[in-house]
């Protein structure tokens, strides 16, 4: 598994930061259900791909934290995960 550079990793993943060894996003929602909704359908693309988001939710906001624990930094998981994310919060 390759490990990408962050920074370049979220060039093209809108809302998008990276950090050391991470990217990460905040969602908003209109709500708490729309919120948990979003996290219910990411949770089985996750599971699906053996890959976990760290995320923390309140109220209609959604906090992401990708990165692949197995190499300590971000790798082709963490991008396509994050795109899945993209796509279902609209």
């Amino acid at each position: 598994m390759n490990i990408l550079d962050p920074k370049q990793a979220v060039s093209d993943l809108e809302g998008w930061t990276g950090g050391d060894d991470f990217i990460t996003k905040v969602f908003k929602f209109k709500d708490f259900a729309e919120a948990f909704g979003f996290m219910s359908q990411i949770a089985i693309v996750a599971e699906s791909m053996n890959h976990h988001p760290e995320w923390y939710n309140i109220y209609n906001r959604v906090d992401v934290t990708l990165t692949t624990h197995d190499v300590s930094g971000v790798t082709e998981k963490d991008v396509i995960l994050a795109r899945r994310m993209n796509s279902a919060a609209g």
